[in-house]
């Protein structure tokens, strides 16, 4: 089929390279001139595993091409996918503006029948709003059946999501619309793994629902563990006890800093925003956005037990940048936080990740107080106190010996609960990690 993919950030550019390996002929548009020109350079502004190969392999062979002529590309295609930025407001709705502005380019360049796929993360009711500014917009009458697509991609293992989803969900009004969604998915459906067709609205619910779901499990299990830190226990223990009931599960069930990203916030407070303009005060929700909030200060106070208080012109190895492994997304990231309450301090910063590193300087510039170092051994050197901030691969087999040889003192705070605890403390490090207790030799 002939598709346009409208937005080329990440899932933008996801949903475009996986739908022509599919076999499509796939036009991505933004307005963003310096990003398009890159991306038919092949330069792609996105760190995510395998997307770079896949959009070479598709571009070469034809099926993927990058243009900001949005005329062009609503005229020759069959569906049209929105996939512009929804980013929260300063009361938590949604910002809709971008959505609404691709909604009345199709309408004003519209030539015949197309189907309108908001795959952008939405509101419940947006897909109403999306139909309105279309028609408002058309210069000629042709019909056209919106549908909603939402996305659950994963960042770093985006690809994999994509093309073995754990279920397709496809919200129609129409049968016609429905069969075209059908045909474009058919080829990555199985049966354990289906097309769920739905409603619009539970559709554009479904995508909220899910991500506000896992947030919860997450700061459950946060307020475990300062359970555990006041009471004792071992929130790694309690988390595998609670798996291991089939009604749970063992997923999203980590203690840690906390959530970040580009979803999980912003959809959280999204939909408490929207059960308050239905009437309704999400009580849970609120809950899990607070507790957040106060898991994130929480490596800050346990650098200052390690470190009897004072961080005046300590240095602090600050090992993981980005919200999450595999990628390079720092989006309320909780190393964010960090870094600012440490540069508060008078602390100084030995930073090291693996991507995240050139996103986080456009936040947090190379200073005298906040130093980028070259890998996770020029990071501990000198330094007072190492805390792990997110769980890179490469951090977990790191040399603890050579480690500790190039410290001022042994100290590690380890916010990923990553290693255990007897291994650390068998190197004569002072260890204190997340819902487990203080530990040292």
């Amino acid at each position: 089929m002939k598709i346009a993919v409208f937005g080329s950030g990440y899932v933008g550019l996801v949903t475009g390279a996986c739908l022509s390996n599919l076999g499509n002929v796939v036009t991505c548009v933004d307005i963003d001139t310096k990003r398009i020109d890159d991306l038919n350079k092949g330069i792609i502004p996105i760190f995510e595993p395998g997307l770079k190969e896949m959009i070479e392999k598709n571009a070469s062979q034809q099926r993927l091409f990058f243009t900001q002529d949005a005329e062009n590309a609503i005229k020759k295609s069959e569906v049209i996918f929105i996939t512009v930025g929804t980013p929260p407001g300063d009361n938590g709705q949604a910002d809709l503006s971008a959505v609404y502005a691709v909604a009345a380019t199709i309408g004003k360049h519209m030539n015949d029948y197309k189907v309108i796929v908001d795959k952008s993360t939405v509101p419940v009711g947006t897909a109403d709003c999306v139909k309105q500014k279309i028609k408002e917009n058309q210069i000629e009458i042709n019909s056209f059946s919106l549908v909603s697509n939402p996305e659950f991609l994963r960042e770093g293992e985006a690809i994999k999501d994509f093309m073995n989803p754990d279920r397709i969900v496809i919200g129609v009004e129409d049968e016609k619309a429905k069969d075209i969604m059908i045909h474009i998915y058919k080829g990555i459906e199985r049966t354990d793994k289906p097309i769920f067709i739905t409603s619009i609205k539970s559709a554009e619910l479904i995508k909220y629902a899910a991500n506000a779901f896992l947030a919860t499990k997450i700061s459950f299990m946060n307020e475990i563990a300062q359970l555990c830190e006041k009471v004792g226990g071992d929130v790694k223990q309690i988390a595998r006890g609670i798996g291991l009931d089939c009604r749970i599960g063992p997923r999203f069930l980590q203690a840690g800093v906390g959530y970040g990203g580009s979803c999980f916030p912003k959809d959280v407070q999204a939909l408490i925003h929207t059960a308050h303009e239905a009437g309704l005060d999400f009580s849970i929700l609120k809950a899990v956005h607070e507790v957040n909030i106060i898991q994130k200060k929480s490596l800050f106070l346990k650098i200052k037990l390690l470190l009897n208080g004072d961080l005046t012109n300590k240095r602090i190895a600050v090992l993981g940048l980005s919200f999450k492994p595999k990628t390079d997304d720092i989006r309320d990231a909780p190393s964010l936080v960090l870094l600012q309450q440490l540069l508060d301090a008078g602390a100084i910063i030995q930073a090291f990740d693996p991507v995240a590193m050139e996103n986080t300087k456009k936040i947090y510039p190379s200073s005298p107080s906040l130093l980028y170092c070259a890998d996770a051994y020029s990071a501990a050197a000198g330094a007072d106190c190492l805390v792990i901030v997110t769980d890179w691969d490469e951090f977990r087999y790191l040399d603890l010996g050579k480690i500790k040889e190039c410290m001022k003192q042994a100290s590690i705070v380890d916010g990923r609960n990553i290693y255990d605890p007897k291994d650390v403390i068998s190197y004569g490090f002072d260890y204190i990690c997340v819902g487990r207790g203080k530990f040292r030799d």
